[in-house]
């Protein structure tokens, strides 16, 4: 063989290397350039989902604000409720201390008229006293209950058996005037 063979073998044999090369590198940046689209769709897919579990998480955060505010809702109308009650329980308080007190003054002046009335015996003012007072007409304390037993009905008891108290120790039947029994 001769050298000028020899050559064009060797030039040959680096031209099929030279093709070899550039179809590899042609290839390469195809399968790369497959390889990139296919993770731009796979972070398009994933920003999509990132989107999606944001909105939920942003309706649960909005479901949770609207909880917390019926709750806070309904803690603000508790409260208001108790000082309601706690309102009408001193007024009522102070409605059955003024209703004793007018009670308290009026036997007085029914008194002070049965004495003062030539008409009245004493002793029948006394015995009609007595008998006025039965166990069904004095509560535990001793004072006189004007809700005689046979009126009292469900609407007068509450929740624990006991008379309402604001009609159970009103103003007798009594004309303040006259001292007589309506």
């Amino acid at each position: 063989m001769d050298t000028s063979t020899i050559i064009w073998i060797i030039v040959g044999i680096v031209i099929v290397i030279a093709i070899a090369v550039v179809a590899w590198l042609l290839t390469s940046r195809r399968r790369d350039e497959a390889r990139r689209e296919s993770e731009r769709k796979k972070a398009a897919e994933l920003r999509h989902s990132a989107a999606e579990t944001d909105a939920e998480r942003r309706e649960r955060e909005a479901e949770a604000a609207r909880a917390a505010a019926a709750a806070k809702q309904a803690e603000a109308d508790a409260a208001q409720a108790r000082l309601t009650s706690e309102r009408l329980a001193r007024e009522s308080a102070g409605h059955q201390d003024d209703a004793e007190r007018l009670r308290v003054k009026a036997e007085e002046r029914l008194q002070k008229a049965d004495q003062l009335d030539p008409d009245v015996d004493a002793h029948r003012r006394d015995d009609l006293r007595a008998s006025e007072r039965t166990a069904a007409d004095v509560d535990g304390d001793g004072r006189r209950d004007d809700l005689r037993a046979s009126e009292r009905t469900a609407a007068d008891v509450d929740g624990d058996g006991r008379a309402d108290t604001t009609r159970a120790r009103g103003v007798d039947d009594r004309d303040t005037e006259t001292g007589r029994r309506i």
